[in-house]
This record gives structure tokens, sequence and C-alpha cells, in this order.
């Protein structure tokens, strides 16, 4: 922060203004949060349907993923949710 020459700055002020300034950011963490979970679900919900999909359009008849099919977590999915 600049600080003027011909005046000095006000430590209580500055406080007020960072704790202000840290209240806004956490409250904009807590929405992105919640953004990627809505994301992150929306993947797991549409790599659900494309497995459906294609074990519907050309299942293997004996029921066991064919080599080289992708994993029931996706791709770069750990199955796991975040902190």
């Amino acid at each position: 922060m600049p600080r003027s020459t011909d005046r000095q700055t006000d430590p209580t002020a500055v406080s007020a203004s960072l704790a202000a300034e840290a209240a806004l950011l956490e409250g904009r963490l807590s929405l992105l949060r919640e953004a990627i979970d809505t994301v992150d679900a929306r993947i797991d919900a549409v790599s659900e349907a494309l497995r459906q999909l294609q074990h519907s359009v050309a299942g293997p008849a004996d029921g066991k993923p064919r080599s080289g099919e992708a994993s029931d977590t996706g791709p770069g999915r750990s199955g796991t949710s975040r902190p």
C-alpha cells in the first residue's frame, strides 16, 4: 500500500480495511468452491450417462470391460471429493 508523505496511515483503519477485504475474499472463495462442486457433479453425471450409453450400444456379452476402456472413476478422477 503506498504511503503518503504528508500524512500517517491509521493502523486501525488499515486493519479494518484488510479485515473487510478478507471477509469478501472468503465469501468469494466459498462461492467458487460451490461452483466447482456443481461442475464436478455435472462431470460425474455426464460421465455416467456416457458410460451407460456406451454399454447399451456396444456392451460386451460377458459384462467385462473391454481392454482400453476407461475406469469407473473417469479420466483424472480419483473417486474422492475435495477437502
